[in-house]
């Protein structure tokens, strides 16, 4: 059975990039999110595999709701996104508990090899 994602980008043009590399090697693409409070609701709903989600976006922001998502369930695996000039924010998600982040604009190689990688450990 596929791996089922959450993609959180507050970009319609992100999420749907997310969606169409993630789908075309076989993933399945359990819901999207456009801000921090929509990925822990949708994360509670759905409980993912794996959750692709952006840093900054309004109402709540991609570490903020790592943390949150973390808290109930600790086994989360959450890969963030981050534009170029973003490294502070980059390693403060690794350190609240990302497995693992890519870089904007998204290679569909790099996503592909981080989401393999979120999800064997």
């Amino acid at each position: 059975m596929a791996a089922r994602i959450l993609v959180v980008d507050d970009a319609l043009f992100m999420r749907m990039m997310l969606r169409n590399i993630l789908t075309g090697a076989g993933y399945d693409v359990a819901g999207e999110g456009e801000n921090g409070v929509q990925a822990v609701e949708r994360y509670r709903g759905l409980r993912p595999d794996l959750v692709i989600m952006d840093m900054i976006m309004p109402d709540m922001g991609g570490i903020d709701a790592l943390r949150e998502i973390l808290k109930e369930d600790p086994a989360a695996k959450v890969v963030m996104c981050s534009a170029m000039g973003q490294q502070a924010l980059v390693v403060e998600s690794i350190q609240a508990g990302a497995r693992d982040f890519i870089v904007k604009p998204f290679q569909p190689a790099g996503v592909l090899e981080a989401v393999a990688k979120a999800l064997q450990g």
